[in-house]
């Protein structure tokens, strides 16, 4: 097997992943992390904060 063989065998075709269902997958993930913070600094954080000052 020459070199030029294993670099075809070897390269990715990312054009596979240009479908709209894979952007809708990222955004969803992001969408629940981000609720995820928002939630933990609202019910976590905040509350601590102001037991600690009292």
């Amino acid at each position: 097997m020459d070199a030029s063989q294993e670099d075809s065998c070897m390269a990715v075709d990312l054009s596979e992943f240009d479908h709209p269902a894979w952007l809708t997958a990222v955004g969803t993930g992001v969408g629940y992390l981000l609720i995820l913070v928002l939630l933990t600094v609202l019910l976590f954080l905040i509350p601590w904060q102001i037991f600690a000052m009292l």
